[in-house]
């Protein structure tokens, strides 16, 4: 009786490089396919943060701008900062109106995205239609019709408001006041932002399994307990990804804010973080302390977005 015993085949010569080169364009080929995407994001947002940081720490003015040279002031620009009162009133009025904002817009958002999986194919389709042509509108056009409803003089909620019974309205500005201001402001960034958010939740909202929703009905389990137990956790990893993309859009607002400011606004008094960080630096021309309020900004961004960060890291890891 023959025995046969398989030996290990050592590959060799021009077999060997080939199969070295097929690894090689294996691990390198995802890696060329990102190369525009990283080339992109390093010239459209790598350069600006790296000049940014180093203008945090430069006296960097007016001067500066017709061609003096900077020069580096230590940490004098984070010092003027962490000093000024009115930087620490501007941050607790951006992150209260953040606050609001996402919390409005997520719940004005959820309920419509739950309607939509309730309604008829056709009442949905135009529902959709509506909130695709509100978002697609462009911020201007956008501002410049809810500049116009709600006018002094020719607005129409001052106008229904009055014809509802309430005198008090009859040439009310709604932009004079801060909290009004605010109001308004709510109201606009909410309208902005609620289609994505629709659109989103709704997407997941079709991945939820119906035999789940059924059997649970069935066993007795009511809407209520069906939205907590079934469908939120389905959904819970959309809504953490919406929730950190209203964050970080509703603290750097700065369209809607400087817009309004220009047609009655008191500036002092309905500062955010874009707006006050944008007339630091164009307005005052103090581009060394805008800076370096900016990149506080950014870490503060970081801080808030970082649990979500850290999810991800362990979900690339597993």
């Amino acid at each position: 009786m023959t025995i046969l015993i398989n030996e290990p085949v050592t590959v060799t010569g021009a077999p060997a490089k080939k199969v070295r080169r097929q690894r090689v364009s294996r691990s390198l080929g995802p890696w060329l396919l990102l190369l525009p995407a990283i080339a992109v994001l390093v010239i459209g947002l790598g350069i600006p943060l790296v000049r940014q940081c180093i203008m945090a720490f430069q006296h960097y003015g007016r001067a500066q701008q017709f061609g003096q040279p900077a020069t580096f002031n230590g940490l004098e620009n984070f010092r003027a900062v962490f000093t000024d009162p009115d930087v620490w009133a501007v941050v607790i009025r951006s992150l209260a109106f953040c606050a609001v904002n996402v919390i409005v817009t997520m719940l004005i958002a959820t309920a419509i995205a739950l309607l939509m999986t309730r309604i008829s194919t056709a009442p949905r389709i135009i529902l959709q239609v509506c909130l695709l042509l509100a978002w697609a509108m462009p911020v201007i056009a956008a501002m410049t019709v809810w500049q116009w409803l709600f006018d002094t003089s020719y607005g129409v909620i001052n106008w229904t408001l009055v014809h509802l019974g309430l005198s008090g309205f009859d040439q009310h500005n709604w932009l004079i006041n801060p909290l009004s201001f605010f109001f308004v402001a709510t109201v606009i960034v909410v309208w902005m932002s609620v289609p994505f958010v629709v659109f989103t939740l709704y997407a997941a909202l079709t991945q939820v399994s119906d035999e789940m929703l059924e059997a649970s009905a069935l066993d007795g389990a009511s809407g209520l307990q069906r939205l907590r137990y079934i469908i939120y956790p389905t959904i819970r990893p959309v809504i953490s990804i919406v929730v950190l993309l209203q964050i970080v859009w509703d603290l750097r607002v700065f369209a809607q804010i400087n817009y309004l400011q220009g047609v009655g606004g008191t500036v002092s008094e309905t500062n955010l973080l874009g707006t006050f960080i944008y007339q630091l630096g164009v307005g005052n021309s103090n581009y060394g302390v805008a800076s370096a309020l900016a990149l506080l900004v950014l870490l503060m961004t970081l801080i808030i977005s970082s649990g979500y960060i850290r999810s991800l890291l362990k979900e690339a890891k597993a």
